[in-house]
């Protein structure tokens, strides 16, 4: 199992829901957010849309099969080059679980 985090504006927040569905995840939480970017060459690069201004975004967090971890990265990615704005996209990071109770 992995744990997923996935950050985006929150006009994607339907977008990412259907890339979650139909990619075999059963259950996620989502929550909202403020980003916001303080470096812009940093290693964060793109991840908020502008220095020092807020932008509501959505956080969800997401525990994941591994059969269904390629998919959504493979549906984010998709779903990123076929934007028209190069101004936001989804963001994924994955985490190896280790052991859950």
């Amino acid at each position: 199992m992995k744990l997923l985090l996935i950050t985006a504006v929150e006009e994607f927040e339907k977008n990412i829901k259907q890339i979650l569905k139909h990619s075999g995840v059963k259950s996620f939480s989502v929550q909202t957010a403020k980003g916001y970017k303080n470096d812009s060459a940093g290693e964060l690069h793109n991840w908020f849309g502008i220095d020092d201004i807020a932008i509501d975004s959505v956080l969800f967090t997401v525990f994941a099969e591994y059969n269904c971890v390629e998919e959504i990265y493979e549906r984010v990615n998709l779903f990123n080059t076929t934007q028209s704005t190069t101004k936001s996209k989804i963001h994924l990071v994955s985490i190896q679980i280790e052991k859950t109770i």
